[in-house]
């Protein structure tokens, strides 16, 4: 088993990537939060030995060139290592935080994925680059501004999804599957992975990679895992995880209690049950099992996480473990 580990922000990026890699983390990934997604990856690629991942970078705020250069270059830094992981975020997010446009999500990265792969064809062929979208249209690529050919090749290129439409897609059109990690071993069993065969079969292959991202909250003290399941829990893109389990009714009430700011009472809304089902919790080896459970026969690389500080020993405990 294959762990990747988060990196958090720019300022110690070196320095934590190289004692995630003495832990045994074969690769660290970034989120879309209050710090850039890539400027992380770009310092950690000078360690050296690690697999780097946007996980995930939001997508519709991003053209496809710029995408394209900063996918292709991380891909050279880090030797070949390198993941393009893109997401779509919610509505208002994209609407209100970037002022970008969201309608028809589920199309807009489908053809984001063909101009990508339009333009890394480009650069690695020297062929006039050609695409014509409904959302995307790129039809100018001088030699100038090509990197030309990696050596590496261009970078797999994975989607992040929840829903069964972007689910399928992703699986018919990309490269691999992020997981979310506001998820369950039942949901990504019996609904994920049903997607995934749907979209597989589609577009007639079977090579896909499916990588989990799961929550894990070692020791005793679960409050800061509670509060970052009942923020996950509250938006409701992420209510089926919960009627899965039929706990569909606790997504409005934290929703309710989002829209009021009271944001401390809601994590004693999840319970022990719905702590444990969704995040692994315990000593290394009860994490490592809740791990293997989940992952064990779709995925061989599996992502983590905490809702709080998570120390490099303690990550280093969990991968022994596994």
């Amino acid at each position: 088993m294959r762990v990747l580990t988060a990196l958090s922000g720019p300022v110690d990026a070196i320095e934590r990537a190289a004692a995630l890699r003495e832990a045994g983390a074969a690769g660290v990934f970034t989120f879309e939060g209050p710090h850039d997604v890539f400027a992380p990856l770009t310092l950690a690629s000078t360690v050296g030995g690690l697999d780097l991942m946007t996980n995930v970078a939001i997508a519709f705020p991003r053209n496809p060139i710029h995408l394209a250069h900063q996918a292709i270059d991380h891909q050279l830094l880090s030797g070949g290592r390198f993941v393009l992981g893109l997401g779509t975020q919610i509505r208002t997010q994209i609407e209100k935080r970037f002022g970008a446009e969201f309608d028809r999500p589920v199309d807009r990265m489908v053809e984001l994925i063909a101009a990508l792969r339009a333009i890394f064809s480009t650069w690695s062929t020297g062929e006039r680059l050609n695409f014509r979208g409904e959302f995307y249209t790129h039809r100018l690529m001088t030699p100038n501004f090509s990197p030309g050919a990696n050596p590496y090749g261009p970078p797999p290129i994975y989607v992040g999804a929840l829903g069964p439409r972007l689910t399928r897609a992703a699986a018919e059109h990309a490269d691999g599957l992020l997981v979310m990690p506001f998820g369950s071993t039942k949901f990504l069993r019996e609904h994920t992975m049903a997607a995934v065969r749907a979209g597989l079969a589609a577009a007639g292959r079977s090579e896909f990679a499916v990588v989990p991202e799961i929550i894990v909250s070692p020791g005793e003290d679960h409050d800061g895992t509670r509060r970052l399941l009942a923020f996950y829990g509250s938006t409701p893109a992420y209510r089926p995880v919960l009627e899965a389990h039929g706990w569909g009714d606790l997504q409005p009430e934290l929703h309710a209690l989002s829209k009021q700011g009271r944001w401390q009472e809601m994590g004693a809304l999840i319970d022990d049950d719905v702590l444990s089902t969704i995040a692994a919790v315990g000593s290394p080896a009860e994490i490592a099992a809740h791990i293997r459970e989940r992952a064990d026969g779709i995925a061989d690389t599996v992502c983590i996480y905490s809702g709080g500080a998570l120390s490099v020993q303690q990550q280093a405990e969990i991968i022994d473990a596994l």
